[in-house]
């Protein structure tokens, strides 16, 4: 009996280490897996922090980075029209000149040859501005002008377009007995900008006008003139008036040569 009690006491005293041992791992196993869920518990907030954080970066000047490039620090994709390493040109470009506020151009001036030969005139004027020289004779079988005249400024604009590289001239019409607020507007602008460039405009008149300095211009069946320059920003413009050589040149407000041109038009 005490050899049997012996042998039970021996068993438990070898076998309890291993218990111990055993249930110390499990606790180990336990701890560990109770840590790893702490920490991706505590990991979670960081993680939407930082994404929040990145989705949130403004974005850089003049391109707009996508969010996987904000993520991974990528640079975006240059502007249009620039290529990587050189400055956008929508931002370096120049700005245009602005156009002087008065300017004459220098031309070659000639009286019309007959009664009717004043589109042919006109036109000669306005072409010996840009360098061109054509006599009158040259011009009056391109125009169909005949002992009726020249029948509108769309046969200016064409001879014109003929002759000046690049067929930069535009017939603008003002059909009305006067013209709009918005065609005095245009014909400034359009004085101002074929002058810088360099061109005279030809005018289909008709009717009476009066220049600055009070001279009467009357043209009952109608007139050709070249402008030739302009002042104060294309209030004012500069005429060369083939009719008579006395009167060869005289300023008139834009207003007055818009009302001249009523029912007709002018190339520019």
């Amino acid at each position: 009996m005490k050899h049997h009690r012996k042998q039970q006491l021996r068993r438990l005293a070898t076998q309890r280490p291993y218990q111990i041992v055993a249930g110390s791992a499990a606790a180990l196993v336990l701890a560990s897996v109770t840590g790893v869920l702490l920490t991706n518990t505590d990991d979670v907030p960081v993680r939407q922090e930082s994404s929040a954080a990145v989705a949130e970066l403004p974005p850089r000047l003049g391109d707009a980075a996508t969010r996987n490039q904000a993520r991974i620090g990528a640079p975006a994709s240059p502007a249009p029209g620039a290529t990587p390493g050189e400055a956008n040109p929508d931002l370096t470009r120049k700005a245009a000149p602005k156009p002087p506020k008065s300017k004459v151009l220098d031309y070659n001036y000639q009286a019309q040859a007959t009664y009717w030969n004043c589109g042919p005139a006109a036109v000669r004027n306005a072409l010996s501005a840009t360098g061109i020289e054509r006599t009158q004779d040259e011009l009056a079988g391109p125009l169909g002008a005949d002992e009726f005249g020249t029948d509108s400024a769309e046969d200016t604009t064409r001879v014109l377009n003929t002759e000046v590289k690049g067929s930069p001239y535009r017939t603008r019409m003002i059909p009305g007995s006067a013209p709009t607020p918005d065609q005095m507007d245009q014909l400034q602008a359009d004085v101002v900008r074929a002058i810088t460039d360099g061109r005279a405009i030809v005018a289909n008149t008709v009717g009476d006008a009066t220049d600055t300095n009070g001279g009467w211009h009357s043209f009952p069946g109608g007139h050709y003139i070249a402008v030739v320059g302009y002042k104060d920003d294309g209030r004012t413009v500069r005429v060369a008036d083939s009719a008579n050589p006395a009167t060869a040149s005289y300023w008139m407000t834009t207003i007055e040569l818009a009302n001249w041109m009523a029912t007709r038009g002018y190339s520019a």
